[in-house]
């Protein structure tokens, strides 16, 4: 139902742009969540991959599933916004402040659990990627790689480095 959709949008369907919006607006807003860690991110992220969605589906060729092209427009939303409070704020304080905030009423275990996502998100940007496509979605490498654009081993080594750097300012037993 995809296919029939996206060709129909990808001729300037208004009706079937909204429908592949309103199928698809759930899946981009989790995914959004997992690389941002809130919920008004998550909203911001999805909000700007709908504005996107209308101009980039005319770009849409085909050559992979939707949904993964669209796993790949709405990563880098979540890279853009990401940079972009990277730059309007002091990033990773502000939002480790958030957290502490937001979490002071969890238990131990969701709080290294946050712990260890707030880690993921500090990571560079490829091992970032990499951690949450195989971890937080579930992916095989595989899967990853075609979302990502790379070969199955650069999944592999961005996640083994993405381990070994998080063993390391989280100690042993977090990861």
């Amino acid at each position: 139902m995809d296919a029939e959709l996206v060709d129909k949008a990808v001729s300037g369907d208004r009706q079937a742009f909204g429908q592949l919006v309103e199928r698809h607006y759930d899946f981009v807003h989790a995914v959004a969540w997992r690389w941002s860690g809130n919920t008004a991110d998550a909203e911001d992220i999805a909000q700007d991959v709908c504005v996107r969605l209308g101009s980039a589906i005319r770009g849409f060729r085909g050559t992979s599933r939707f949904r993964t092209w669209l796993y790949t427009l709405t990563l880098n939303a979540a890279r853009d916004h990401r940079r972009r409070q990277t730059r309007d704020c002091t990033g990773m304080q502000a939002y480790a402040s958030e957290q502490a905030v937001l979490g002071a009423g969890d238990s131990g275990e969701d709080e290294r659990e946050q712990a260890l996502w707030t880690a993921v998100r500090g990571l560079p940007e490829k091992q970032c990627d990499a951690v949450l496509l195989v971890y937080a979605e579930g992916m095989s490498h595989a899967a990853a790689a075609d979302v990502l654009g790379c070969s199955e081993s650069t999944v592999s080594w961005h996640v083994h480095e993405a381990r070994k750097r998080l063993k390391t300012v989280l100690g042993k037993e977090a990861v």
